[in-house]
């Protein structure tokens, strides 16, 4: 399938491992220009060397995304200066910072897991959409959990803090929907990869602890891997998904329990 997306310019957060990577690839490989950013050097480099076999257009830097605005004028600013504008965002940055319970975590703790799943995608987004709607055409793909649609897992503020971010795409997509801009947000279920949280769990758990979550949690009987995320922000990216907007779509091999 021709995804009409080829010459589009793409931004995305924490994009050199994980679901950050997986959209990259996928993007870049319909031929779309390719702008990220991540705290790793080593993982800017990597990327780099692959794109540098596709032909396309490309700019990586190392920026460590936070809620301060003085941070997210200078990512703009390097992409305006050294990419060009943004057809297509994608919001990948996230965490849980190793929090767990309101009872247990202090209010700082709580702040700072909503400055990097929320306050920080939420500013990106509204400096971004602004910019798609004067050029009338445009895309943004907000990467959520299925833990922000429903109770699961040991972060209350990471849940809350990815439940607001799908409650704002919902609101800002209804906003755009006449101007040529969608607004999307995807619900990743337990996706393991390497260096996140999943594999993780997977190296410090006992086999029986394993084969437990496993047996309990996912009907697949495995964890799911990041490319369904990728090709999906991929689809959520073109033309042709032109009806779809103010959805989170849930991608967990039938983990979540929530019907809606």
């Amino acid at each position: 399938m021709d995804l009409k997306i080829k010459g589009k310019n793409a931004f995305i957060t924490g994009a050199t491992r994980g679901l950050g990577l997986a959209s990259l690839k996928s993007l870049a490989n319909e031929g779309v220009n390719i702008s990220y950013c991540s705290r790793s050097e080593e993982g800017i480099q990597k990327v780099e060397k692959y794109l540098s076999k596709l032909n396309i257009n490309s700019y990586g830097f190392v920026h460590e995304i936070n809620n301060n605005n003085s941070n997210l004028d200078e990512l703009v600013n390097k992409i305006d200066t050294n990419f060009g504008n943004v057809d297509i965002l994608v919001n990948n940055v996230g965490g849980s910072l190793g929090s767990s319970s309101l009872n247990n975590d202090t209010i700082e703790t709580y702040q700072n897991v909503f400055d990097v799943n929320f306050w920080s995608s939420l500013k990106i987004m509204k400096i971004y959409s602004e910019k798609m709607v004067k050029i009338g055409w445009g895309r943004i793909i907000n990467i959520s959990s299925i833990f922000g649609r429903e109770y699961g897992g040991k972060s209350a503020s990471y849940m809350a803090s990815k439940a607001s971010l799908i409650a704002a795409t919902k609101h800002l997509s209804i906003d755009l929907a006449d101007k040529g801009v969608t607004v999307n947000s995807i619900a990743p279920g337990s996706v393991k990869h390497e260096g996140g949280s999943w594999e993780k769990f997977v190296n410090n758990s006992s086999e029986s602890e394993l084969e437990d979550f496993i047996k309990n949690n996912l009907p697949m009987k495995d964890f799911g891997t990041p490319e369904p995320i990728g090709d999906m922000v991929s689809f959520l990216s073109s033309p042709r998904s032109y009806l779809i907007t103010g959805a989170c779509i849930n991608i967990d091999g039938g983990q979540s329990s929530n019907l809606f």
